[in-house]
């Protein structure tokens, strides 16, 4: 397992962003059933944790996509974050709403973009895939090219995996489910007998109950 992905793991369960109820799961906002629920906006709250973010972004960023111009935030969760590593990277930064502002200049992407620029865009979570390609796809229209992504975890759904794959969007992630659940069993967060529970429900979340 990639050492960082275990040490976000870690970082996120400490904090309690990551919380596992397996025998009392969550609704989600899409009305899904989930044992499992993830908010890094918790990071944000902690000094030491919130560069701890900012930094590993910022090194996948420039690690792998050197040539990047801008950064975009995908609206709310990773409005914060997306502005953090820009300002640390001294690249201008813009956010991408899920829909048009609905008055004054009805923007969909907030700040400004020119023709052509190379942009990262930074999520905070990777679930379906739904709306982080939405703001691909509206960065793209806005004639830009997408180098790519850099989020704080995925669930790692095949749904999401075949998405990303389709749009050509590269995506790399601190941290994800694999990281999480071995270090919430490494440290007694759950028993052994979670884990498959776990595991089924992420083989079919649109239709897992306990």
């Amino acid at each position: 397992m990639d050492h960082l992905k275990k040490i976000f793991a870690a970082k996120l369960l400490k904090v309690k962003a990551i919380k596992l109820q397996p025998t009392n799961p969550f609704t989600w906002a899409s009305g899904w059933k989930s044992p499992f629920y993830c908010d890094n906006r918790k990071t944000l709250s902690y000094p030491e944790l919130r560069s701890f973010v900012k930094v590993e972004i910022a090194r996948l960023v420039m690690e792998n996509f050197p040539g990047v111009e801008a950064v975009a935030g995908v609206a709310t969760g990773a409005i914060p974050q997306g502005a953090l590593v820009a300002d640390l990277l001294a690249l201008p930064f813009v956010y991408v709403r899920s829909k048009p502002k609905d008055h004054g200049l009805e923007n969909l992407i907030e700040g400004e973009l020119r023709p052509g620029m190379k942009v990262v865009v930074i999520e905070d979570l990777i679930s379906t895939g739904g709306s982080s390609l939405k703001a691909v796809e509206a960065i793209r229209q806005n004639g830009c090219e997408v180098v790519g992504m850099v989020a704080a975890y995925t669930y790692g759904f095949s749904v999401a995996e075949k998405a990303f794959k389709e749009a050509g969007v590269k995506l790399l992630t601190l941290t994800n489910y694999e990281a999480v659940v071995a270090e919430a069993l490494a440290t007694g967060y759950i028993k052994e007998s979670d884990v498959e529970l776990l595991n089924d429900w992420r083989r079919d979340p649109a239709h897992w109950n306990v």
